[in-house]
């Protein structure tokens, strides 16, 4: 090793974990989706070991659950049966009634409504236009309480714009700046909006993931903010007029200069925390059923009144059909009503999750203080110490920010800086090992060139092994070929084809090494690859099932891949197909070759036999062909017989089957009758009763999919009958079949 490769050695010591540690504080500072997935993650971890305690508090739902439909109509109910919901809620004197449902149509069954469906009678018209109106019967129950109606907004334009029943206050910087902006909205009739005390969107919006984490307290529509249905509940139920936003530059809040955003929310004599969007952190329960009142009781002469007196009362529905599903970090089915609930609890019991706005500087400082502590420490105390130090540092992390948590209630991310100290660790570490055995890896680079990267692990570990010779063992062996490579190869050039072969082997042999096989070689455009050497693998046939289908399954959208690029060149595009053969049995492995040269490969019969089996599935008309002994030890896959066979070469025959699925496929009961008249047609064909064997082809014919694609075989058994009746095998025929070519 030369002078100037140890200085360098030296200076990459330093460098390569600097540079880890200035992308990490990059990318921390850019705090790309995938890092905020992640910090995500480890805060539904800190819920679900330490959940919210739901206790009963000024706040429950009204639920119009499946049982209050059945018993009083379904849904959408007559006004005036709304009508009279919010009045027994009235009676039992709850404080506020919030409509998790947005009326913005006409009822349909008022009289003035519903005349239009009935056959012209003017003296019958007249009449019912003299009749109430049921959605001004709703307006004026409505204006008879406190009543918080809910609308909708959305991205699509439409003209449409709520009724703004709040006066928004804010001290700093104007928080429009920060909070989604939508378009357009679906509100309730103007009646409606003009009756009730509050009025407040009841949308959602969920994170990348699809998981509910925070709720928006305000949205944006044009130059207005508009308050949430909670938000709005909460103002009515205290009786002020003004919701005050708080932001960054505003009294007591400090965002240097720079627009940070929302910090809190003053409704009445509660202050919210929120993030800069004005969105407020569910700290979740889970379901609880205490929480939910069924709509259909408030109706009962024996209601509890007590369930809903003094309380925030929102009106929802968790009928099938109809309930707002939501997945929230402790219920992957949690209705939207539920978690405006869940909001007011939190604010009730003043018990928040809060990210503060100093936590990404805290995490920052925290990475890049480790990050330097190992990249000062790891070349002089070495990794072992080192790599204490670095538990430490992780264990920290994660015991500060899970006592935050339950403390405070504070959201402090501990993966990334834990993530980065690591690789700084690994990068270090590696640097000064590889630094140590550089001799030993030249070596085996060296060795590389020649041997499997398997053998030369073996050897390193074990170099007495470095001898020819083998071992016998139950091995399953899999030949894959291209179907018509000849005919395909003649549409490149030879450095065309080196392209095309190296497109076509790769994703192949990643599948073959993924589902733990080895491969042997390649053989122009065959692959021939192993199982259960030189490592032992109990479940070597089902190993090699799953890299053919899965095989077969990649080579569909690496056609329509190759046939798009081959379409953007202005080439024409031949589709590839491809045969496999698998075979199980007994095989020599080991050291094969000279004293010179040797690689590690098998022999044996049952190899050559797989490769027979490959060549016979373009015979058949099938992809996958497996040997008996495959198909017996492979269990419960869908698998078809599909002849009795005599490999050329050989005298004695063998079963063989074509693999058509998994055992998803081998548990539908539209395949398993399918293998029942398949097997019956086999045997119809083997005892030579031929009518009825052509019979059983028809419908097996109509029982098969595409996906299977059986049509190839069934035409051969055609043909094979046809000659057969012309030229009868004669009374001693086992319904075997000869095969004269390879």
């Amino acid at each position: 090793m030369t002078r100037a490769f140890r200085l360098s050695g030296r200076w990459s010591r330093w460098l390569l974990p600097a540079l880890i540690l200035l992308a990490s504080a990059i990318l921390r500072i850019a705090d790309p989706p995938l890092l905020e997935d992640a910090r995500f993650k480890i805060f539904d971890t800190f819920q679900h070991l330490k959940p919210r305690s739901f206790e009963k508090t000024a706040v429950c739902v009204v639920d119009l659950n499946d049982e209050s439909l059945k018993r009083l109509g379904q849904w959408p109910w007559p006004r005036t049966q709304v009508a009279k919901l919010i009045g027994r809620l009235y009676e039992a004197d709850a404080a506020v009634v919030a409509l998790d449902i947005v009326f913005s149509e006409p009822d349909r069954t008022s009289p003035s409504q519903a005349i239009a469906f009935w056959p012209a009678a003017p003296a019958l018209e007249a009449a019912a236009r003299e009749l109430p109106d049921h959605d001004r019967l709703l307006a004026q129950t409505i204006s008879n309480g406190n009543v918080v109606c809910g609308f909708v907004l959305s991205s699509e334009p439409n003209g449409q714009t709520p009724a703004l029943k709040t006066g928004i206050a804010y001290g700093g910087d104007n928080p429009l700046l920060f909070v989604p902006r939508l378009s357009g909205a679906v509100v309730n009739l103007p009646e409606l909006e003009k009756a009730a005390k509050g009025n407040g969107h009841f949308n959602i919006l969920p994170e990348r993931d699809g998981i509910l984490r925070r709720v928006p307290l305000f949205l944006r529509l044009g130059d207005s903010l508009y308050p949430s249905l909670a938000a709005e509940a909460l103002r009515v139920a205290q009786g002020t007029s003004t919701i005050t936003v708080k932001s960054s530059e505003g009294s007591g809040e400090t965002g240097g200069g720079a627009q940070t955003g929302i910090v809190a929310v003053k409704i009445g004599s509660f202050e919210i925390p929120t993030d800069e969007q004005g969105r407020v952190w569910i700290y979740d329960t889970g379901p609880a059923a205490a929480r939910f009142v069924p709509a259909w009781t408030v109706f009962t002469g024996d209601f509890d009144r007590s369930l809903v007196e003094g309380k925030i009362v929102f009106i929802g529905s968790s009928a099938a059909g109809l309930k707002d599903i939501r997945a929230t970090p402790l219920n992957p089915a949690a209705g939207g009503t539920e978690v405006h609930a869940q909001l007011i609890e939190q604010t009730l019991s003043s018990e928040f999750l809060h990210r503060p706005d100093w936590a990404p500087g805290a995490e920052l400082l925290f990475l890049v203080a480790t990050g330097i502590g190992l990249i000062l420490l790891l070349p002089r105390l070495g990794p072992l110490w080192c790599a204490l130090a670095g538990v430490l540092a992780v264990a920290g992390a994660y015991a500060g920010s899970w006592l935050a948590f339950t403390k405070n209630h504070w959201l402090l991310d501990p993966v990334f800086p834990s993530l980065t100290a690591v690789s700084i660790y690994l990068a270090t570490s590696i640097i000064i090992s590889w630094q140590t055995e550089m001799e030993r890896r030249q070596v085996r680079q060296a060795f590389g060139r020649y041997l499997s990267p398997v053998l030369v692990k073996r050897l390193a570990e074990h170099p007495e092994q470095l001898r020819l010779g083998g071992e016998l063992k139950t091995m399953t062996l899999l030949f894959l070929d291209i179907r018509g490579f000849t005919t395909l190869s003649e549409q490149f050039d030879a450095q065309g084809l080196t392209q095309f072969m190296n497109r076509f082997l790769t994703p192949m042999t990643n599948i073959i090494l993924k589902h733990s096989g080895t491969i042997d070689k390649y053989i122009g455009d065959c692959i021939m690859a192993f199982w259960n050497a030189p490592l032992e693998d109990p479940e070597h046939a089902r190993h090699a099932c799953n890299a053919a289908l899965e095989m077969r399954k990649t080579l569909i959208a690496w056609n329509k891949e190759q046939a798009a690029q081959a379409q953007s060149l202005g080439r024409s595009w031949m589709p590839v197909h491809i045969g496999i053969g698998i075979n199980t049995g007994t095989c020599c492995v080991g050291n094969m070759g000279s004293d010179q040269r040797f690689d590690y490969s098998v022999l044996g019969d049952t190899v050559n036999l797989a490769s027979r089996l490959e060549s016979q599935s373009k015979t058949h008309g099938v992809d996958i062909i497996l040997g008996d002994q495959s198909r017996e030890q492979a269990g419960d896959y869908a698998c078809l017989e599909i002849d009795l066979i005599t490999v050329k070469g050989k005298t004695l025959p063998v079963r063989i089957y074509a693999l058509l699925g998994d055992s998803l496929l081998n548990a539908e009961n539209s395949f398993r009758e399918l293998q029942a008249k398949h097997n019956r047609m086999l045997e119809a064909y083997r005892t030579q009763c031929w009518d009825d064997a052509r019979r059983l082809i028809e419908e097996c014919r109509k029982l098969e999919t595409p996906a299977l694609r059986l049509q190839a075989l069934y035409a051969l058994y055609r043909e094979r009958i046809e000659l057969y009746e012309a030229n009868p095998p004669g009374k001693e025929w086992d319904g075997r079949f000869v095969a004269t070519t390879k």
